[in-house]
């Protein structure tokens, strides 16, 4: 884990990690090196880590049932596969926690329509007619995630760049309810962005970013991929005919060289100057068969973990649920003490 300070406001709180994913299926090798190989590194930090599968936050637009479940097993599996140990962080899905929802509410009341409106995410997948035709959860999930976060009283969020306002609006939500209730409760999170390759790019375009949405699936290694194909989807990479640079700058004007130096560097746990240190002169001839060495010995395992997982769901089934109740264990308290705080009668405990 990267090191990070905690705020002077949140000396009072456990330190606590928390993250989500959403099961929607195509886990690729930007899941795995921006997020899950990151949260497998983190749960032996010492820091309290929870994980879940935001399935909720799925259905903000429409999800087929058995997809749903597939998706959200698949991704379990992954999260298992790739070395994640539920005994050492909580893994789980989000609706089995109902504490999420009913905090969501409460900061539903709390967050502002110009703080929604203003949200990246929404003003990029609604435009005109298209946001009436939208659901309410889509326009209000932001503060759902608010509630994911802080019914942990979670310290620190490892996002990616592009999630960074949401952890943002996280903070206005706690300080804002701090404020009008007069209270030190919820912590200030801190986002966590580290790593060689937080941000994955295709492998076809280097200014896009790795996407199981793509039509051509030699843009994506998927975490489902055999051996054969990660290797061949290494080999047919886009690149460019310059060898590799002595430094990270000789390759600002290069995406896809440094998109591939990038995945190099975050699989093999080495810093991008190290491995420029010892490609530097070559060509992509030489570069992208170590390339694919690395990443066959580093993903063809975890694809046949997930299938061998994906054949028992009752087992992954049973992990979550595990999960669920370790989870709800410390959600519930907090969500008794925020309804306490907001003036609800809490007459049945």
């Amino acid at each position: 884990m990267a090191e990070t300070q905690t705020a002077p406001s949140n000396a009072k709180f456990k330190p606590r990690v928390f993250s989500g994913i959403q099961p929607s299926g195509g886990l690729t090798l930007g899941n795995y090196l921006g997020a899950i190989k990151r949260f497998v590194d983190m749960q032996d930090s010492g820091i309290e880590t929870l994980y879940c599968m935001v399935d909720m936050h799925a259905i903000t637009v429409w999800q087929d049932p058995e997809a749903l479940r597939r998706q959200t097993r698949e991704l379990a599996a992954g999260y298992l596969a790739a070395g994640l140990d539920p005994s050492k962080s909580i893994l789980f899905n989000q609706s089995q926690v109902s504490a999420h929802a009913e905090l969501g509410w409460v900061f539903n009341c709390v967050a502002r329509m110009g703080w929604m409106n203003r949200m990246t995410q929404w003003k990029d997948k609604t435009t005109g007619k298209n946001a009436e035709q939208a659901s309410l959860g889509l326009f209000a999930y932001p503060s759902l995630m608010a509630a994911d976060i802080l019914v942990y009283h979670a310290t620190h969020v490892p996002v990616g760049e592009d999630q960074k306002q949401h952890v943002e609006l996280t903070r206005d939500i706690a300080a804002k309810f701090n404020h009008d209730y007069k209270v030190d409760f919820f912590p200030i999170t801190e986002p966590v962005i580290e790593g060689a390759a937080t941000r994955v790019m295709s492998l076809r375009d280097g200014s896009k970013k790795m996407s199981k949405s793509d039509p051509s699936d030699n843009s994506r290694i998927n975490l489902t991929d055999d051996a054969d194909k990660i290797a061949s989807k290494i080999r047919k990479a886009k690149t460019d005919a310059e060898p590799l640079p002595e430094s990270m700058e000789g390759l600002d004007a290069r995406p896809e060289a440094k998109n591939l130096v990038n995945i190099y560097a975050a699989l093999s746990g080495m810093s991008k100057e190290a491995v420029l240190g010892e490609f530097a002169g070559q060509g992509f001839g030489a570069f992208k068969p170590k390339l694919a060495d690395l990443a066959v010995a580093s993903l063809a395992p975890i694809s046949v973990e997930m299938g061998r997982l994906m054949e028992d769901p009752a087992e992954i089934d049973r992990i979550l649920g595990a999960g669920a109740d370790r989870a709800a264990a410390i959600a519930e308290p907090v969500l008794a003490q925020t309804l306490d705080i907001v003036g609800m009668i809490r007459s049945r405990r």
